[in-house]
C-alpha cells in the first residue's frame, strides 16, 4: 500500500470519528432535539363575594344616588316613600333567597321590634306599581325583589318582575318596566350594624 493511500483511509477515519463526537449518545444531534415545554397555569375566575349589606346579617339605610339628602322609608300609611327627616320605618335589612332575590325587611328606630316587609303592589287603574310594607312572608312572590350591581355607579338597582323602582316626579317612588330604556335610579345602602335577630 502506498504512503498516498495510507494517508487518505486514515483522514476518512479521523472525518468518522470526530461526527460522531458531535453527536448525542443515542447518536442524534442534541441541537435538533425538541425542547422541552412548561404548562402555563390557567387562572380559574373567582365568584364575585356578596357584599356584607346583602348578606342578611347587616342592617342598611337606602337612599337614591341622586337624591340629596332624603332616604327611604316605609311611612306610617305604609307606602314606600323618601323622606328628609326620622319618620317612619328607615332601617332595612335584605335577606336573601335565591340567586339575586331577597326579601327586604323594614324596622323602626334602632332596629328592634317585629319587622314588615317590602310588598310590591298594583292599585290598577293603569297607575304605576308601588312598594308598601306589609306582614313578612318569604314565599310570597310579591315580596321577592332583585337587587343587582348598577353600571353607572356605586349603587344598587331594585327590580320586582323586571320593573325597576325608580323616583317620579309625580308619583314618588315607584316600579317601572322600562323595555330597552336603561334604568334610572340607584340606590346607595348604607351599612348601618348587625341586624336584629329574625324568627
Amino acid at each position: 500500500m502506498s504512503m498516498r493511500s495510507w494517508l487518505a483511509g486514515a483522514g476518512l477515519v479521523a472525518l468518522a470519528l470526530g461526527a460522531g463526537a458531535c453527536g448525542g449518545a443515542d447518536g442524534t444531534d442534541e441541537g435538533s432535539a425538541s425542547p422541552t415545554t412548561t404548562p402555563v397555569a390557567t387562572a380559574t375566575p373567582t365568584p364575585a363575594a356578596t357584599p356584607d349589606v346583602l348578606s342578611g346579617t347587616r342592617q342598611v339605610t337606602i337612599s337614591r344616588i341622586d337624591a340629596f339628602e332624603a332616604r327611604l322609608s316605609l311611612t306610617d300609611d305604609g307606602r314606600l316613600a323618601e323622606v328628609d327627616d326620622d319618620s317612619g320605618r328607615q332601617l332595612f335589612v335584605p335577606t336573601p333567597l335565591t340567586g339575586q332575590k331577597y326579601l327586604i325587611r323594614a324596622y323602626r328606630g334602632a332596629g328592634g321590634g317585629k319587622p314588615i316587609c317590602w310588598q310590591s303592589v298594583n292599585p290598577g287603574g293603569g297607575r304605576p306599581l308601588t312598594v308598601e310594607g306589609v306582614a313578612c312572608r318569604e314565599g310570597e312572590p310579591r315580596q321577592q325583589f332583585t337587587i343587582s350591581a348598577a353600571d353607572a355607579d356605586e349603587g344598587f338597582l331594585i327590580s320586582f318582575d323586571s320593573a325597576y323602582l325608580r323616583n317620579s316626579p309625580d308619583s314618588g317612588l315607584i316600579l317601572e318596566k322600562l323595555g330597552d330604556r336603561p334604568p334610572m335610579s340607584s340606590f346607595r345602602f348604607n351599612d348601618n350594624g348587625p341586624a336584629p335577630a329574625w324568627k
